[in-house]
Parts: C-alpha cells; structure tokens; sequence
C-alpha cells in the first residue's frame, strides 16, 4: 500500500527507504528526520537529542534484526506529520515501538489519529499484539502530574501528547530521566569514584576497554551481556521482547554502527574466574566531534550486582571518552526513575535533568 486517503485533505504516504541521501525517493525520508529533530526540540527545549539523517539512514538501511517502516501525513505537497515503526525482526516478537511526530503548529485536524491508525494497522497485519511509544516533557513543566503505576516520576498530565494518548487508549507504564554531564567540566569526581569502585570489586573482577568493533575474543560475552538488557533492565508496566544475541549479531551491529558513521567506546568488567562479561557501558558519538556524546546500553547483571561494577564501566567509559572525543561537550543518558540505584551513580558523578520520557502502552484487541 503506497497512499492512503484518510480524510479528504489529508494522505498517509509510505516512506521508502532510500539507497541514499541524495536519492530521488529520500524527499520523505528526510522530512521524516526533519520532523523529528523539530518534535525533539519543541518538547525538550534543547538539541541533545538531534539525529542526522545519515545516522538514521544507516540504521533503516540494515533489516537483518529490527525491521523499520515509516509513513507521512501530507497536505498537498506539505509534509505536517511523521511517524517512524521499529519491531524485532526475530519470530516470538509480540511489540512495535513506534515515535508519532506532529510539529505544533500542525496538530489536530485528524493526523495524530491517521498516524496512529497506520501504527495499528502495521502491528496487525504483522501480528503484534502491543504498540508502545514514548513521549518528552520538560523538567519545568507545572500543573497536574500523572504517574506511572511504578510510582516513580510523573508527566503532565494536560500535556496535549498525554491527552492524545489517553484518549487513544494508552496507559503511562514507567517514566525515564534523560540527563546530561558536562564532559568540560571537573573530572576529579569520577576518578575517585572509579578508584573506590575498584577497589570494593576487587581482583575477581578485570576492566577491559575498547572502540568498537568488538574484539573476536569478547563478541560472546559481549553479545550475551547485551541480551541482558532485555530482562534485567527495569522495565515498569512496559512489555520488551527478550532479544537473541550472539557473536554473529554483535558483528553485524558493529558493521551497522560504522556506516552510521557513529564511533563507540565500550568498557566492560570480566568475570575473571568464568570469563563472563559482567558489566557494560557504551558512549557514541557521530561524525560532528562537537555533537552531544549518547550512552547507549549501561547494564551489569543481575548475578553480579552489589560489588560497584556500574560505577566502573560508568567512570572508566568517561575519563577514556576524553581521548576518544575530547571536543564533544556532553553526555546524554536516559534513565528508569525507580533505578534509582543508578541514577544515584549518575548523580554523584555530576549528570543532571534534562527531560523527563513517558513510556505509553496500547493493548490491542482481538
């Protein structure tokens, strides 16, 4: 299906995925982008989370493991609202994650309500059962607050995003902090921070560091870590599908990474006497040495928790990223609000907020 007319000025267009920027047939694709870094900023107030079209052209581009789709709303020849699809490509996944993006000045008049109908639609034909989306809200924001059945953070509860949501249907299952680190800043903190974390985990446990790709040696202690996050992470009243990962996937991921043009670096802790990789964080950071630093996964498992290995792959990762990108100015990480076990890394350590996230949840019938 190509257009669908969904009321008389309004046309739902499929967005093909382009073999380039330049393409013919990446007008869409780039409105999408466009869209969404405007959505970004208008909700958040601040360009932290901005992605380029390239980065996200790389990512769309590989299929092998997440399958990605997007449809547009148009008026005439006007792009006024996007939304961009992503599920696992893997047999037993039962959830499509999904970002509805509508500027402001746009909202209303039946695009929401089109948007979310192609979202639904896609999650039946392909069989899933859940649809989940996320939503950003300043620190600042004031008046009523909604909060999750968690009891950890809230969203604003007039906020046109949550009235939308409601009235379609969704429940707010868990509430995010996004917050960042002055990389410019003082690092004398998360020295000693790693010295003392060190010192409690003792030998039983060795830091290795390095820019992806994954050395051969580590891929599956590596791949089995990453796989971790799907159960281990604080999850609230959200569904996330138990991801497969092994050596092979963790290659492909780091081929995909490198023609997003993104540089990673990883710090792990090993499990000396089993070899496991107990503990992981990443930072990234694309071809602009100026642009914000994301951190990606940060995970230690379960079985190896209590001994300070977050605070190590935390701490390691960031005195290394000084020598990796020296010129980008922070660090942006989203975090569960009742983690507050990490979040009270990240607060001595010296993150601070930025946004708040709202994770929402549809049940769909039959």
């Amino acid at each position: 299906m190509t257009d669908i007319l969904t009321q008389s000025a309004l046309r739902i267009t499929r967005i093909p995925v382009p073999e380039t920027l330049d393409s013919p047939d990446a007008a869409l694709f780039l409105e999408m982008v466009r869209i969404a870094n405007a959505v970004c900023l208008a909700e958040s107030g601040h360009n932290d989370l901005y992605e380029e079209p390239g980065e996200m052209l790389g990512f769309w581009q590989d299929q092998t493991d997440w399958t990605q789709l997007g449809f547009v709303a148009q008026r005439g020849d006007d792009v006024v609202g996007a939304v961009k699809l992503m599920t696992g490509a893997q047999g037993d996944s039962t959830t499509i994650e999904f970002d509805l993006m509508v500027e402001p000045e746009h909202r209303g008049g039946g695009i929401e309500e089109a948007l979310l109908a192609e979202v639904e639609r896609e999650a039946r034909e392909r069989g899933r059962s859940i649809i989940q989306t996320w939503t950003l809200h300043r620190p600042d924001a004031g008046g009523e607050q909604l909060a999750p059945p968690t009891g950890f953070g809230s969203v604003p509860a007039d906020d046109s995003q949550t009235r939308f949501l409601v009235r379609s249907g969704f429940t707010l299952g868990q509430v995010e902090r996004n917050s960042a680190f002055d990389l410019q800043g003082d690092f004398s903190i998360v020295e000693e921070m790693l010295a003392g974390a060190l010192a409690v985990a003792g030998d039983e446990y060795e830091l290795v560091t390095w820019t992806a790709p994954t050395p051969p040696e580590y891929r599956d202690g590596f791949a089995y870590a990453i796989s971790r996050m799907s159960t281990d992470a604080p999850t609230g009243d959200t569904v996330v599908d138990e991801q497969h990962w092994d050596a092979e996937r963790v290659e492909r991921r780091d081929a995909r990474l490198a023609r997003q043009g993104l540089t990673v670096s990883v710090a792990v802790v090993v499990h000396r006497s089993t070899g496991q990789v107990a503990a992981y964080n990443e930072l990234v950071i694309g071809e602009d040495p100026e642009a914000t630093t994301h951190q990606y996964g940060t995970l230690v498992l379960k079985e190896h928790r209590g001994r300070r290995l977050g605070t190590i792959v935390k701490c390691a990762n960031l005195l290394r990223w000084r020598t990796v990108a020296p010129r980008s100015p922070k660090v942006s990480t989203f975090n569960a609000e009742e983690n507050r076990h990490m979040l009270g890394i990240n607060e001595t350590i010296g993150f601070v907020p930025v946004t708040y996230a709202g994770a929402w949840k549809k049940t769909l019938d039959g």
